[in-house]
């Protein structure tokens, strides 16, 4: 978990950023059902294989909002982690995104789209105050790193 100033909120009011980070292992296949079976090999090579290939993610997630006077929170961790746990830890570890997650049974499976589909299917039903939004999640896989 990190915290980080970020610029004057509304009133005066500072705003924090929250980034909390989880990993996670999955297996995908690179491969688009617009293209045909020549130029899906030729486009992402071994990544391309039937039977996939599987990475270590890192993933962070940052939400941005004034401090609660009264609490002194942004957004209370515990609930930024069982968020993270439902909506990516259940969704995706050790899981076949192409044959376990509906999500990305017709899209090309890269670490951007990740992001957009984890945003699209989980990020969006954060318990999130008028004040505060999410980035998109960054996904990298670890050898990236």
């Amino acid at each position: 978990m990190e915290v980080e100033a970020a610029e004057k909120g509304t009133g005066g009011r500072r705003l924090l950023r929250l980034t909390r980070v989880e990993t996670f292992c999955a297996a995908h296949r690179l491969h688009s059902n617009f293209l045909s079976a020549e130029d899906n090999k030729r486009i992402f090579g071994k990544c391309n294989s039937p039977n996939g290939h599987g990475h270590n993610y890192k993933v962070e997630v940052t939400v941005c909002g004034e401090v609660n006077p009264v609490t002194g929170m942004v957004m209370n961790i515990t609930e930024l982690k069982e968020h993270l746990q439902e909506v990516i830890m259940k969704q995706l570890d050790h899981k076949n995104l192409d044959k376990d997650v509906p999500y990305f049974a017709n899209c090309v499976r890269t670490n951007r789209g990740l992001g957009l589909g984890v945003q699209d299917t989980g990020l969006r039903s954060l318990p999130w105050k008028s004040t505060m939004g999410a980035d998109l999640p960054a996904f990298q896989r670890r050898e990236e790193i």
